[in-house]
C-alpha cells in the first residue's frame, strides 16, 4: 500500500517565488489601503491620498504578473477582491469621513453606503465577469470610484481649484451626492470600457496610444491637478456612452435588425455552431484575468 502513494511534488525555490510575487503584490495593496487609513486618522491626507493611487498600481499588477508567471489561482482571484474592499472601498470612505465630514454626526452613513457599494460590486464581479474576456466593465471598476474619493483633497489644494469658480461650489454638499453616484454606479449596469487598445493600423488604435500618452503625462508632472479631473470624466464618460447607445437601440428598425442578425441559419452545421458558442461562454478557471484593474 505504501508503494502506491505518490509523493507529493516539491516546488523549486523559483516555482514558489513565482507563485507568492502575484499574492505579494496584492498584500502590497492591503498595506497601502491600511496606511492610508491610519494617515487620513492623523489629517495627513495628502498621503492618505498617495497611498491609494500606490495600492491601485499594485492592484494593477498582480493580475498581469500572475498572467505572465502563469501562476493565476482561485485563492488569487479571492485575496484580490476582498483586499479591493479594504482599499477602494473602506479606505478612501474613511479619507472623505476625516477630511470632510468628521464633524458632522450623521455623514458617516454615506461612508457605509459606498462601502457596501464597493462590495457587492466586487461580489457581482467575482459572479459575471472574473476570468472572462470582455471589452467592457459592467459597472463603475471600484479601484476608479475609490481613487475618484480619494484624490479629491489633492485637487481642493491646487490653484485650479481655490483660485477659481470651481473652490467656490458647495463642495460639503456636494461630496454626499458624489459618494451617493459613485457607489451606485459600482453597482449599476453602466458599461465602461477598459484600457483602450494601443497600435498604429486603425485610427481606434492611434487614439488609445494618445490617450495611454495623455495620461501618463498627467499622471507623471501633473498628478493632483490630473487625478480628480480625469477621473471624473471617466465616470461621466460611462454615463453618457451608455445612455447614447441606449438611444440608438431605441432608433426605428434597430430592434428588427438586431432580431435578423440572431436568426441562425437552418441546416446541418447549426448544432455544431451552437455547441462552438457554448464552449466559448465556459469561463477558465484560476486569476486568468486578474482583478478589476488589472484587467484593464
Amino acid at each position: 500500500m505504501m508503494d502506491d502513494v505518490k509523493p507529493r511534488r516539491r516546488l523549486r525555490p523559483r516555482q514558489a517565488a513565482a507563485i507568492a510575487l502575484p499574492n505579494g503584490f496584492t498584500l502590497a495593496n492591503l498595506f497601502f489601503g491600511i496606511f492610508a487609513i491610519v494617515s487620513a486618522s492623523r489629517g495627513n491626507f495628502d498621503a492618505a491620498a498617495r497611498f491609494i493611487v500606490f495600492g491601485a498600481i499594485a492592484d494593477s499588477l498582480d493580475g498581469r504578473i500572475a498572467r505572465a508567471t502563469k501562476t493565476g489561482s482561485r485563492f488569487g482571484e479571492e485575496l484580490d477582491s476582498l483586499v479591493d474592499a479594504i482599499s477602494f472601498g473602506t479606505a478612501p470612505a474613511l479619507i472623505m469621513y476625516f477630511a470632510v465630514f468628521q464633524s458632522s454626526r450623521w455623514e458617516w452613513i454615506f461612508c457605509f453606503f459606498f462601502t457596501a457599494c464597493a462590495v457587492m460590486r466586487l461580489a457581482r464581479f467575482n459572479v459575471e465577469q472574473a476570468g472572462r474576456k470582455t471589452t467592457h466593465f459592467m459597472g463603475l471598476p471600484s479601484p476608479a470610484a475609490g481613487m475618484t474619493l480619494a484624490t479629491y483633497y489633492w485637487f481642493s489644494q491646487t490653484p485650479l481649484y481655490t483660485e477659481t469658480l470651481i473652490g467656490d461650489l458647495p463642495w460639503h454638499q456636494m461630496l454626499r451626492w458624489v459618494m451617493l453616484g459613485l457607489g451606485m454606479l459600482m453597482i449599476s449596469n453602466v458599461q465602461y470600457a477598459k484600457v483602450p487598445t494601443v497600435n498604429f493600423r486603425t485610427i481606434k488604435g492611434i487614439l488609445g496610444f494618445l490617450l495611454v500618452v495623455g495620461t501618463f503625462i498627467g499622471v507623471i508632472f501633473l498628478p493632483k491637478k490630473f487625478f480628480f479631473p480625469a477621473l471624473m470624466g471617466y465616470v461621466l464618460f460611462g454615463i453618457g456612452r451608455t445612455v447614447f447607445l441606449g438611444l440608438l437601440d431605441r432608433l426605428p428598425g434597430r430592434e428588427d435588425a438586431e432580431e435578423d442578425d440572431e436568426e441562425e441559419p437552418q441546416g446541418p452545421s447549426t448544432p455544431r455552431r451552437r455547441r462552438r458558442r457554448r464552449r466559448s461562454q465556459r469561463p477558465p478557471s484560476g486569476r486568468e484575468t486578474g482583478s478589476e484593474e488589472s484587467s484593464a
